[in-house]
């Protein structure tokens, strides 16, 4: 189920968990789900939890961040994949974000996208599910208690913002499609699949330069040895030289200043019109979207996929029908490539079009990661 070398941790008996939740995600069903499926799971399991509700935006984050986490025993995120992000960036915010990234995260599905517990739930080698047999299968590893490494990836903005990542960067389609379809939120997972036609209908072409460092030339940039126990795995976020003062977050190894080209051993794209750009780290982009079935929690890996201008409605849509089984590659469209990199880079031509980290939306500026 794991690339060899992963190795597992186990959450103590009796375990405490702090659940975040947020009963506005998906079509608002969380607090049910979580009172009807999950709780009576966790006591069986031994698991005693404290429920925190979120109000309003960065709420999570707040909580997380200023928080004493020393009473629990591991995070459950009871929510999309926006809460999760919230959670994540509030952690590495903390003074002590080493000691603090080191605290089990659980997801349990209760959004509309719910990728990242989609993606779990196949590294786990269960049947592909939705809706509340996924949540029973994610509450079910929970109540097992076995967690492992996860990557993380470090995006930077040229406008200077930071941010990790744990699923995803897009431009263009895919992005379109996810803000587009908010106002069908309460259609649950469906409202994607009515975004992508509206977005199919309207089809967009984006101009940019993407380049890429590819998984196989690291020689040239002798990146630091991955040290296994490290939290944080696919680069860092860059710091100005000279701040290794206790608590400050390790640079960007792999990266140089936005303002400045990308370095000689890259790849830089012919290519500078795009249908659509997504950067994943884990293997599914939704519940029925396996888009990377090569992905795992922890290989170190950027999974790059661009779509390039001149692909036609139709082949389109088959591939994002192909990708609810994860074999669209096999259809070897020739406007789809796909690269693993440890590293990518995008410069928009102009600001047009919605950018994406972890489905939450982003002003369309240059991004490394």
């Amino acid at each position: 189920l794991s690339p060899p070398g992963d190795s597992y941790g186990v959450l103590p008996r009796p375990c405490r968990a702090l659940v975040l939740l947020n009963p506005q995600s998906g079509s608002g069903r969380a607090l049910d789900d979580f009172q009807a499926v999950v709780q009576p799971m966790l006591v069986e399991a031994d698991i005693t939890t404290t429920v925190f509700v979120t109000e309003r935006a960065h709420h999570a984050h707040e909580k997380v961040r200023d928080e004493d986490l020393s009473q629990w025993d591991t995070l459950v995120v009871m929510s999309g994949d926006g809460l999760l992000f919230e959670v994540v960036n509030g952690l590495m915010e903390r003074p002590d974000w080493k000691e603090a990234m080191k605290k089990p995260l659980c997801i349990l599905p209760g959004g509309s996208g719910n990728a990242l517990a989609a993606s779990i739930n196949y590294y786990a080698g269960y049947d592909h599910v939705a809706k509340k047999k996924l949540l029973t299968n994610c509450t079910f590893i929970l109540c097992k208690g076995l967690y492992t490494q996860m990557d993380l990836v470090s995006l930077s903005t040229a406008s200077g913002k930071h941010f990790f990542s744990f699923l995803g960067f897009g431009w263009g389609f895919i992005s379109d499609v996810d803000i587009d379809s908010e106002k069908y939120r309460w259609l649950g997972s469906a409202r994607f699949t009515l975004g992508t036609l509206q977005c199919l209908a309207k089809l967009r072409v984006y101009q940019g330069r993407l380049s890429y460092l590819p998984m196989a030339t690291e020689q040239g940039s002798s990146p630091a040895p991955r040290d296994p126990r490290s939290p944080v795995t696919n680069g860092h976020i860059p710091q100005p030289v000279g701040t290794d003062a206790p608590g400050s977050l390790p640079p960007d190894s792999l990266l140089v200043p936005l303002g400045q080209p990308v370095p000689a051993h890259w790849t830089v794209v012919p290519e500078e019109e795009f249908v659509l750009v997504y950067a994943i780290y884990q293997s599914h982009l939704g519940t029925n979207l396996l888009m990377a079935p090569a992905a795992r929690l922890h290989d170190g890996c950027i999974h790059l996929f661009y779509m390039k201008a001149g692909i036609s409605r139709v082949t389109l849509l088959k591939l994002f029908l192909a990708m609810s089984r994860g074999t669209h590659l096999d259809l070897n469209c020739p406007h789809l490539c796909y690269v693993p990199v440890r590293a990518f880079r995008l410069e928009p031509r102009v600001a047009a079009g919605i950018m994406t980290v972890d489905g939450e939306a982003l002003a369309c500026e240059p991004v490394q990661g």
